[in-house]
This record gives structure tokens, C-alpha cells and sequence, in this order.
């Protein structure tokens, strides 16, 4: 049995959780809110020092951080990861391109719009975010036109870590209407075995939603 220390609303927090219900592996799963300061306590950055979540511990007292790192540790000879080298590091790379092109656009968008005040002074961010995320999903599109995956030529973590937030895009204001590979790929990942969909952003984040976009 693991811990999963996460914020269920955090795409970075769900990809554990869809990866451990597709495996069928057992988890505990413990909340922590990190819009309300919860991974600032002492507690908690005991656990990760650089106090983000997803954490998981293990029963042994020994803890992973960082979300991706997380799933190729979970992952690891099961199908979700390749065991051919030259797949494993493509999938790699899109893990990579997901943390680094993708995360920083389209994942801070949607914190502003649902998790931050009206009037706070970082909504002022969103064009350009929204730029940078539309950029991130056109690199999608000219790989999905051609494949039907991001993990090699199956379903596996560099698909489940770059759906997490794509799929939620239009929470920051960034629309899919343009990307129909892209669409097409977040179904054929909602029809895999064992799927769950990140929860709905409760009322309040869901009304700034609305009036952000």
C-alpha cells in the first residue's frame, strides 16, 4: 500500500491517480489543498521540502516527488511503459516537452482562471499563456496526425501525463476546436480500461472559470 499525498484538482496530482486505478495497484489517497497553504506546513515539507504535490510515500518511509518521475517509478515493467529503449525515450522526451512546453502554459491558465481573484494582478498573464499553450498544442496535432500515441506505439504515461491538463485546457480559456487530432487522441485515452476523469473544480473556482472565459 502507497500514500498519494495530492490535491485532487491538480492535473499533476490526478495522473498518479489514473495510472493507479489502471493498474489496479491499492493507494491511499490523503487531500491536501495546496490553493490553501497545505503543502507550506511543516508536516508536509517534511515530506517534500520543496512543498508542491504529488507526494508518494511508501510504507518504508521513503517518499517520490514530481509528478512524472512518479509514473515511470510506477510504471516500470508494466505495459504503460516500453520496454524498448528507443520508445521509452521518446516517451521520455514528450514527458519532457509536457513539463517544460505544456504544464507552464496551459496547466498555470487554468490555476489563474479557477484559483485566483478576479482582480488579481496575475490574470494579467493569461494572453500570453494562452499563446504559448495554443503553440504547445499545435506540436500535439503534427504528432497525432501521424501517430496515434505519445508513449510509443501504445497507450502509456507520456500519454497519461500530457492528457491530464489538455484535457481541461478550456479552464484557461485555451479552445480545442482547432486541434481535432488532439480531440480525437483525449477520447481514445478516455476509452482506455480503468479510466477516471479529473474531478470538476468546485463552485467557486468553477464561476471565475466562467466569467474568465
Amino acid at each position: 500500500m502507497i500514500t498519494v499525498h495530492g490535491f485532487s484538482p491538480s492535473g499533476n496530482c490526478h495522473k498518479l491517480r489514473l495510472l493507479l486505478e489502471q493498474l489496479g495497484q491499492r493507494y491511499r489517497w490523503v487531500e491536501v489543498d495546496s490553493s490553501q497553504g497545505q503543502t507550506r506546513t511543516p508536516q508536509f515539507l517534511a515530506l517534500n521540502p520543496n512543498g508542491k504535490v504529488p507526494v508518494v510515500e511508501f510504507d518504508d518511509g521513503r517518499t517520490l516527488s514530481e509528478s512524472n518521475a512518479i509514473l515511470y517509478y510506477l510504471a516500470d515493467g508494466s505495459e504503460f511503459l516500453p520496454a524498448d529503449l528507443w520508445q521509452r525515450a521518446q516517451a521520455l522526451s514528450w514527458m519532457n516537452f509536457e513539463q517544460y512546453s505544456h504544464e507552464p502554459c496551459i496547466a498555470v491558465a487554468r490555476f489563474i482562471a479557477g484559483w485566483t481573484e478576479l482582480d488579481s494582478p496575475r490574470r494579467d498573464e493569461l494572453p500570453r499563456l494562452r499563446e504559448r499553450g495554443h503553440q504547445a498544442l499545435a506540436v500535439m496535432q503534427r504528432h497525432l496526425h501521424d501517430n496515434p500515441w505519445f508513449t510509443g506505439e501504445r497507450y502509456g504515461i507520456a500519454d497519461i501525463a500530457l492528457f491530464a491538463y489538455t484535457d481541461v485546457a478550456e479552464h484557461g480559456g485555451i479552445g480545442l476546436s482547432a486541434y481535432p487530432a488532439v480531440q480525437a487522441w483525449l477520447a481514445r485515452v478516455r476509452a482506455t480500461p480503468g479510466f477516471v476523469a479529473l474531478p470538476e473544480p468546485d463552485a467557486q473556482a468553477a464561476q471565475r472559470i466562467a466569467l474568465t472565459s
